[in-house]
């Protein structure tokens, strides 16, 4: 199990390919707040600390299965 106080502002989120899905804006509650920037929608979306499998070099994974929202990360930037 891992810190969710290790989990700051600016680090990468990825799937559990390595492939970024996002950029932590925030840790609120149980869930990680992810940049506006990083969304085809120009909306915040959220991930459950539930979903994170570990924390390694200012990156954030996630677990084989995790739920993440359409458009994000680089089904954003192919949209775009």
């Amino acid at each position: 199990m891992f810190e969710k106080l290790r989990i700051k502002e600016h680090m990468e989120v990825s799937n559990c390919q390595g492939d970024h899905v996002g950029t932590v804006d925030a840790v609120q509650d149980d869930a990680i707040k992810l940049t506006k920037s990083d969304s085809a929608d120009d909306i915040h979306h959220f991930l459950s600390l539930d979903d994170v499998e570990k924390i390694d070099d200012n990156r954030v994974y996630l677990k084989e299965g995790a739920r993440i929202p359409e458009g994000l990360g680089t089904k954003a930037t192919e949209t775009a």
